[in-house]
């Protein structure tokens, strides 16, 4: 179990595998690594794709486990009841706000348009000084390269001020995910004390 000091990330990703095994095994690296850290790893409270396999790696990792869901996904995405903490709500946004509001930093793996969706808001959030949490992008063999090539696009187009970029931070994989995290979080820290 986590105490309030504790750092938790809520992460997101998919509920399918995907098509590249690469990023199953990002999923894994990712669980295991929140687990190491003696991290609260805060999802979206699947036992399928992505979502189980981070989940399932923090917990034979040692790692706690918030779970959230909204009723109308628990038979389709499978809720995973084995958690330390699972939150049934009534609507999709009320789950993305109990999961953002309930970490210190925000990680994505690859994913759908559920994991878009998530990604957004949390995006705007930031852009909009609702919150000033970590965004690490896991760009697994290049998955989210078009979905950087598209905020670059919406900057040079007038949409959004560069500082837009500066919220999000790409990286490779887990392992530099992890990097990412520690060195954020370490630093938001050092802001507060």
């Amino acid at each position: 179990m986590s105490s309030p000091d504790t750092p938790s990330i809520c992460v997101y990703c998919g509920s399918r595998e995907g098509a590249d095994p690469a990023f199953a095994a990002a999923a894994d690296a990712l669980g295991r690594g929140l687990a190491a850290a003696g991290w609260r790893l805060v999802y979206g409270a699947g036992d399928v794709g992505l979502m189980g396999r981070v989940a399932r790696a923090a917990q034979s990792a040692g790692g706690a486990t918030m779970g959230v869901i909204p009723t109308h996904l628990l038979d389709m995405e499978v809720g995973k009841r084995d958690l330390d903490s699972f939150v049934v709500t009534e609507t999709m946004h009320e789950r993305k706000k109990v999961m953002i509001m309930n970490a210190h930093a925000v990680v994505m793996l690859p994913g759908g348009a559920g994991s878009l969706d998530e990604f957004f808001e949390a995006l705007t959030w930031r852009q909009l000084g609702l919150h000033a949490k970590p965004v690490v992008l896991v760009n697994v063999n290049g998955f989210w390269d078009p979905l950087v090539t598209l905020m670059d696009h919406v900057v040079e187009q007038g949409f959004a001020d560069h500082s837009l970029m500066g919220f999000v931070q790409v990286v490779p994989d887990a392992e530099a995910a992890m990097a990412a995290l520690r060195d954020r979080l370490e630093l938001r820290q050092s802001d507060q004390e």
